[in-house]
């Protein structure tokens, strides 16, 4: 009998365990935070300048607003737009610059309008429509545009802060605008990274970061103090 029970407990199935569930796998990981990054840089691309045209609109001024600034960064916008687009990088890697440079052009007219003279805006749309064509007309051209890219970006952002210092009055700058540009460039050093690796462009994004806060500080740095004053 204890023979026969010994064996009855060696057939006897035991209970099987559980499966443990699968772990995340580091490469699901990274095409989240990528598509995550890719999405809500377009989204927030998307009403980019919509604060900053609103500011004017609602100020009827360009007070604050500094034209080379402005012409500057839609160059700069043009050119890295074009790179991306002939070398056939990843869409959702570009894609919100056809929409930032769409609301620079409506800046720009609105600046001009507010200025006296919105008809001194169409030789400015003439040159950039030309450039688009110009740029790719050889291989050099676009690399040395793309090399200078920064640099005019750079410019574009320090001759906003130059006038901002200047007059000593943000105007109808709008600080929400510069924060949404300060967090794109973070969010195109992360998809750079894990995408292109591009070095050019990894670094145009870090100084574009570093310029866009610098601005931001400024601005609500003499918002606050025109606030005092009053």
């Amino acid at each position: 009998m204890a023979r026969t029970r010994g064996r009855a407990e060696e057939c006897t199935p035991t209970a099987a365990r559980p499966a443990e569930p699968p772990s995340p796998s580091p490469a699901g990981a990274m095409e989240t935070l990528l598509w995550l990054c890719n999405w809500s840089t377009l989204v927030v691309c998307a009403a980019l300048k919509l604060p900053q045209i609103s500011a004017v609109l609602g100020a009827r001024s360009s007070r604050g607003i500094s034209l080379p600034s402005l012409l500057l960064e839609l160059a700069g916008f043009l050119v890295f737009l074009r790179y991306q687009c002939y070398y056939e990088y990843p869409l959702l890697t570009y894609l919100e610059f056809p929409i930032l440079i769409a609301q620079d052009l409506i800046l720009l007219l609105c600046v001009f309008h507010f200025n006296g003279d919105v008809r001194r805006a169409v030789p400015y749309i003439i040159i950039c429509v030309s450039a688009w064509f110009i740029l790719t007309l050889q291989q050099w051209i676009l690399d040395l545009a793309m090399n200078l890219c920064t640099f005019i970006s750079a410019a574009s952002k320090f001759a906003q802060l130059q006038y901002l210092w200047k007059s000593r009055d943000s105007g109808a700058m709008s600080a929400l605008t510069w924060t949404l540009a300060s967090y794109t460039c973070a969010a195109r050093i992360m998809t750079t990274l894990m995408t292109t690796n591009d070095l050019t462009i990894l670094t145009r994004f870090v100084i574009m970061l570093a310029l866009n806060i610098w601005i931001t500080a400024t601005i609500l740095h003499y918002r606050k103090t025109n606030i005092k004053s009053e």
